[in-house]
């Protein structure tokens, strides 16, 4: 028996998420109806996590386990010439049988892109989320420097999130600008749900004016989600990377 694990990039416009659901096409069911075709038999993918109805990644995880002797090359290959146009694997890696890309993971990154342009543009439509006006991207700066560390994230979790607890440790967090592109570089110990998006529209709030670096340490003491910024929309937001023993994250 072989653990292969595949490095994987999509563009999640047309998919309900990653996880197998009963109601939307997803990621994982596309990949594994692939899988099962390479293969012949039914293989469930174990990814590192669960991504949103239009999250992108460049850097999905997921495992599977075979008995087939290919070379890596023809896993990797052999499933690109299966896909659609909109996901793709980028790398295949044999791995122990006991490694589990959620349950092993150390850290991820993610990037949150925003379009700051008050004309739409067709080309990262699908990409970055489109922001009118002006915005003090010094103060959001200065208030991404509070985030860093380890923190009560319950203010920044979406209502319906199962996670057992709201800690969570931020280990760098910072804003690239790009042109007219805003990107919002996270890398963390791990993430709850929604809480990139919240953190991101809490983010606008203080480059808007609306909200003060007082009130954001407020909301990292374990604050209300009422209090906290929206929830950004989805196609800003990218898995970059997942992280995991010998690889650099912090």
């Amino acid at each position: 028996m072989r653990n292969i694990k595949l490095i994987i990039e999509y563009d999640g416009t047309a998919y309900a998420g990653w996880q197998v659901q009963p109601n939307g096409l997803t990621v994982q069911e596309v990949m594994e109806k692939a899988l099962a075709r390479m293969l012949g038999e039914h293989t469930t993918l174990h990814a590192s996590g669960r991504t949103d109805a239009g999250v992108h990644a460049r850097g999905m995880v997921a495992c599977f386990k075979t008995e087939r002797t290919m070379p890596l090359r023809a896993f990797r290959e052999g499933l690109n010439t299966l896909l659609p146009s909109d996901i793709a694997v980028r790398d295949a890696a044999e791995v122990p049988l006991d490694f589990h890309p959620r349950f092993d993971a150390q850290g991820k990154h993610y990037r949150y892109t925003m379009l700051l342009d008050d004309l739409r543009s067709p080309l990262v439509r699908h990409t970055a989320w489109r922001l009118k006006g002006k915005l003090d991207v010094e103060a959001m700066r200065e208030a991404c420097r509070l985030f860093v560390g380890e923190h009560n994230f319950a203010a920044f979790r979406g209502a319906n999130c199962a996670a057992k607890t709201t800690v969570r440790r931020i280990y760098s967090m910072e804003l690239v600008q790009e042109g007219r592109l805003l990107h919002l570089d996270i890398n963390g110990s791990g993430f709850l749900k929604n809480m990139v998006r919240i953190i991101t529209g809490t983010l606008i709030e203080v480059g808007q004016g609306r909200m003060s670096l007082a009130d954001v340490a407020r909301l990292l003491k374990g604050g209300d989600r009422q209090n906290a910024g929206m929830t950004v929309p989805p196609q800003g937001l990218c898995l970059m990377q997942v992280f995991y023993p010998g690889q650099s994250g912090e």
